[in-house]
């Protein structure tokens, strides 16, 4: 049998879990895009609803306040009701949202609904990958885990290509779909191994293991076991910051989360029209075209996550996103100075499809990875939570700083910065992001601990043997690495 045959023997119940989970991404990403192409239906004279500047910027807005509302939400719930009910939750939440979105008769429902959307779309990115994280086999945790962001990417291309040409009611009706489909599946699947072991659980968690396909259950029990045990000794949020691996794991997600919208993320989605305002391309066929080209470069992510590893995607993805930037910020930069650029029109469009490739290969796919995997479990809904609060604040924050800056100092400046940020991305991934590939969750918390690993002190072990009595072992100074092992 061959490794890729191997690595999938047994483990079809771990990809329906984790596909079936991440449908609300679909919804997710619908909800998010929701208001570009909805919004010009509203402000049509024959619209059911009629809205005006004001309700158009609190349109926008309600999701993230929404996402805000929902970080406490998602604190109490995940480790008290289990990942497998919140997941639930969120898509309750979903579908409530499409239903007073399909019948609003007023202004004041869509505001609802787009709070309920964006209390949804925080559980479910905080509550899937954290499942996903604990019920998928390390050779494939990374495919598997990255699955909720492609189904949003998949969301913003349907609501794109949808809501623009069918009413409102019925794009509701096929965002909601997806959701039913969900509910039918998730409470078939077995509940998270780790969180049966928090509830001291052992058969539970043995029986959830069984049916994901683990070959050697009592070794993967027992190694699930230590690593809660360990980390029990102290529930205190703040160990989220005291402990040295939850505090580098919250350290690396928070650059991370910030590098994503200052390398110019949010900005390109929400401004994308008016950055190629001088273009004769129309701007709604390249919308589509982008957030296609997104989805396809997110798709070879995930496929090579788990091959080549997340820290090299991240290196490669922060400085082609860099450049394609920086191309953009350049082309501005001469037009500002009064250089004749109408023979190089095609250069940000050609900048921002280079742009959806470079930044979904790895700056827009790996975060959401690492989320699941690097915070200890008894801090992990608050560290995820944290991520998720970080991700949403350096959202807005980019926003502001983009639409500031271009009014006082011109449209080149942002993307000047914005460039900038992706080189320094890069520099700290090389630094400071360790490289989880095939590693178990117990090994990456010796990682971030700064701790050999057990094959390391094994290693080590044989080579201290095999030195001769007289040889003085104590000068050598990997004695101390293999000390600390034992």
């Amino acid at each position: 049998m061959r490794l890729g045959e191997k690595c999938l023997a047994g483990k079809v119940l771990q990809f329906v879990a984790a596909i079936s989970c991440s449908l609300s991404g679909i919804s997710d990403g619908m909800h998010y895009a929701w208001t570009a192409p909805v919004i010009p239906i509203l402000r049509k004279s024959n619209s059911t609803i009629q809205i005006a500047d004001a309700d158009v910027l609190w349109l926008e807005n309600m999701y993230m306040i929404g996402g805000f509302v929902g970080i406490p939400l998602t604190i109490l719930t995940i480790d008290r009701f289990g990942r497998k009910r919140t997941i639930l939750l969120g898509v309750v939440q979903g579908m409530i949202s499409w239903f007073l979105i399909a019948f609003a008769s007023s202004i004041e429902y869509l505001y609802v609904a787009r709070v309920l959307s964006g209390i949804a779309g925080d559980v479910g990115f905080v509550a899937v990958p954290m499942y996903v994280g604990e019920i998928s086999d390390k050779r494939i945790r990374g495919f598997l885990g990255s699955g909720v962001y492609l189904m949003m990417l998949v969301g913003i291309v349907v609501i794109y290509s949808l809501a623009p040409f069918v009413p409102i009611p019925l794009s509701s009706a096929f965002g909601c779909m997806f959701l039913v489909v969900e509910m039918i599946i998730i409470p078939c699947m077995p509940e998270s191994p780790h969180y049966y072991i928090l509830k001291e659980d052992r058969e539970a968690a043995r029986q959830s293991l069984i049916r994901l396909g683990y070959n050697n259950v009592e070794e993967e029990l027992d190694e699930i076991t230590e690593e809660v045990n360990m980390q029990q000794s102290n529930k205190h949020i703040a160990d989220l910051v005291l402990r040295k691996n939850s505090r580098k794991a919250l350290i690396i997600m928070t650059v991370l989360n910030i590098a994503q919208h200052f390398a110019g993320y949010s900005v390109m989605v929400m401004n994308l029209h008016s950055i190629l305002g001088d273009t004769d391309t129309a701007s709604n066929n390249i919308a589509i075209v982008y957030s296609i080209l997104m989805l396809a470069s997110a798709l070879l992510a995930s496929a090579l996550v788990d091959k080549i590893g997340r820290k090299i995607l991240l290196i490669v993805s922060s400085v082609m996103t860099g450049f394609s930037v920086l191309m953009l910020a350049i082309y501005f930069t001469l037009q500002s100075s009064g250089f004749k650029v109408e023979v190089s029109e095609w250069v940000p469009v050609a900048s921002v499809m280079l742009f959806a490739i470079s930044f979904k290969l790895g700056l827009g796919i790996v975060p959401i990875v690492s989320t699941g995997e690097l915070f200890p479990i008894d801090v992990k809904a608050q560290g995820m939570t944290a991520a998720d609060g970080v991700y949403m604040l350096s959202s807005t924050l980019s926003i502001y700083v983009y639409q500031e800056v271009k009014d006082n100092y011109g449209i080149h400046i942002p993307f000047f910065i914005f460039a900038g940020c992706c080189f320094l991305t890069a520099i700290f991934t090389i630094v400071f992001v360790p490289e989880t590939k095939g590693k178990t969750l117990h090994e990456i918390q010796l990682i971030l601990s700064g701790k050999p690993l057990p094959n390391e002190c094994k290693d080590l072990e044989l080579h201290t043997n095999d030195v001769k009595p007289n040889n003085k072992v104590p000068h050598n100074p990997f004695s101390l690495i293999y000390l600390d092992c034992i």
